[in-house]
């Protein structure tokens, strides 16, 4: 079979064998590390914070995105979110501050300086994280009959040790990136999201087993969830390669003997050019009622039952519209058709049909404009589908697999991991990973 001598083939080169050695490896030394308690906690106590991660959606999405080191009081707890949060504030700084516009041109060594700001914020904002996980850990072992000494000093201690485990990971993901396979951060990410999906998978089998609480439907509507679930998975893969090509024709130029130019090539404008950001962006704030809520084992009243129930009506609505607006958002600040058009008129090329210059950068951008708003609303609805699932009778736990930010991170990381191993295979004269030798990765400059 083709398959098994594909993965002979990626065997046979020692260096993606070294790589693929490497990232296995590293992934095992994380995922020990989620298993690891915090000093002073008793395991056993740890049902409660269960329970209360299981009732609270949003705390359910941080438990998912940390492998479920945040339910079990791992050293880990934190995980790498606070890194991906001050990344996305750095990023947005340097849209708008000429001091990271300015270290961003600057190259390499302006990459360096805004990769050491990024984590002296990481280390800011788990300093703010990390006694709040320890209060809410506190209230849900004292609320379960439990006992857990929280003084000044012991949460000061227990703070550094959450912020090292959270600092860990980050080395972690670069070194797999350094050294590995894929983009490190995105495949930690990967790695905890993956690791929840065979529990959610068992669970939602027996539930549907007879005798079982909401068994209805049986094991015909489980494989109903299965082949939906394929669906979603597929929509979502057109949905992170989908793009509209834009051709550009180049005048022919002779310079001594030789002839450049006069071939025609394409850009690819990508529906969904702002990738998983726009969810990202969203459910960040989205956070904010629950934070001013405070960690409590009540339900809470008014605004924050509203808008911390992610199965409501109106969560779900302004969610929904807000990601769409965060699409339009993003998508105009990482794509700019006037440097495009600039870019082409220096390389004397032109689109058939409109003149270069101004003319060019708005034809790109009504384009543009026009393939982002199918985008966005696309990108609205798959991050809603897990509240869909959960209202047809789906458990939470299997829902979160049914779209949101966990689908489309599985996906891109997924095509952007097979097209590094496709590289390597191309490089050494094997055939790819695809019949057609191709596979098309993010291309919207985040890893996330």
């Amino acid at each position: 079979m083709k398959f098994i001598q594909t993965l002979k083939n990626i065997w046979t080169i020692q260096e993606l064998r070294q790589r693929l050695t490497i990232t296995v490896l590293l992934v095992l030394v994380y995922r020990l590390g989620c298993y690891v308690v915090l000093p002073g906690i008793n395991p056993n106590d740890l049902d409660a914070l269960t329970s209360f991660t299981n009732r609270s959606g949003l705390m359910q999405l941080l438990d998912m995105f940390s492998g479920g080191a945040f339910s079990q009081a791992s050293i880990f707890a934190l995980g790498i979110m606070p890194y991906i949060t001050a990344s996305i504030v750095i990023q947005l700084a340097g849209m708008v501050l000429p001091s990271f516009q300015k270290m961003q041109r600057e190259g390499e060594s302006g990459r360096q300086k805004l990769n050491q700001y990024t984590r002296y914020l990481t280390v800011l904002i788990l300093l703010v994280q990390g006694p709040a996980y320890l209060l809410n850990l506190r209230i849900q072992v004292i609320n379960a009959g439990g006992t857990v000494e929280m003084g000044f000093w012991m949460t000061a201690f227990l703070t550094i040790v959450l912020a090292a485990g959270s600092m860990f990971i980050m080395w972690l993901g670069e070194r797999i990136t350094d050294r590995g396979i894929g983009n490190g951060i995105s495949f930690i990410i990967l790695v905890g999201i993956i690791a929840r999906l065979p529990v959610a998978l068992f669970y939602e089998f027996t539930s549907r087993l007879p005798g079982s609480t909401g068994s209805e439907g049986g094991l015909i509507m489980f494989i109903v969830e299965v082949i939906l679930l394929f669906a979603v998975t597929v929509g979502a893969v057109l949905l992170v390669q989908g793009t509209r090509k834009v051709p550009v024709q180049y005048a022919k130029r002779i310079v001594g003997n030789k002839q450049y130019g006069g071939a025609r090539q394409y850009i690819p404008l990508k529906v969904n050019a702002a990738g998983v950001m726009p969810i990202i962006f969203a459910q960040a704030i989205m956070f904010i009622p629950l934070t001013l809520a405070g960690f409590s084992a009540g339900e809470g009243h008014g605004f924050f039952a509203t808008f911390t129930d992610i199965n409501g009506f109106w969560y779900n609505f302004v969610y929904f519209l807000m990601i769409v607006a965060f699409t339009y958002f993003y998508t105009a600040i990482t794509v700019r058709p006037t440097q495009m058009a600039e870019e082409m008129k220096r390389n004397n090329g032109f689109i058939p049909g409109v003149k270069p210059g101004k003319k060019t950068a708005e034809y790109l951008e009504s384009i543009l404009s026009r393939i982002t708003l199918p985008g966005s609303l696309f990108l609205g609805i798959v991050a809603i589908l897990p509240a869909f699932a959960r209202s047809f009778g789906i458990s939470q736990n299997f829902a979160q697999f049914f779209g949101g930010t966990s689908l489309l991170i599985m996906v891109g990381v997924v095509l952007d991991t097979l097209q590094q191993i496709e590289s390597h295979l191309m490089m050494h004269h094997y055939d790819g990973l695809m019949k057609e030798g191709k596979i098309k990765g993010r291309t919207t400059g985040s890893a996330y």
